[in-house]
């Protein structure tokens, strides 16, 4: 039996705004957008992932069992450039590791994103395919 991870599911205090950031920043598309259990819940598409949105706010105001979501990015510098030029506010700054690079910046109703680049150059084989933007 095989199986893979499909997606993400969020609660969203404001679901347009939640929609809105996603694919300002990075480049999300809605893929599904449909009223199930009396709400409307809308599947985007970020790169190979998926964010599903239920359009109702969060039960907990917290982040809950959720500790962040990790987009990587091939270019950390201009994805914080392009967040930072429109008041979103880094939680830290970049963090350097040398083959990993990352910041983390807050979602609508407090996500926690790890944004990443790694340097593919210092990994496995096997190790490079996994984190392959070109290739799913």
């Amino acid at each position: 039996m095989a199986c893979h991870l499909h997606h993400t599911h969020l609660f969203a205090s404001d679901i347009s705004k939640s929609i809105q950031f996603y694919t300002e920043f990075f480049g999300g598309q809605v893929v599904m957008d449909l009223k199930m259990a009396g709400s409307r819940n809308v599947f985007l598409s970020v790169g190979r992932g998926k964010l599903h949105f239920y359009d109702q706010a969060p039960k907990n105001p917290v982040r809950g069992n959720i500790h962040h979501i990790g987009i990587q990015t091939d270019n950390l510098e201009e994805m914080v450039n392009k967040l930072t030029a429109r008041g979103v506010p880094l939680k830290k700054g970049i963090t350097d590791f040398g083959f990993w690079k990352y910041t983390t910046v807050l979602a609508p109703d407090n996500v926690l994103i790890e944004l990443f680049q790694v340097d593919k150059t210092q990994l496995s084989k096997e190790q490079t395919a996994y984190f392959d933007l070109d290739n799913p």
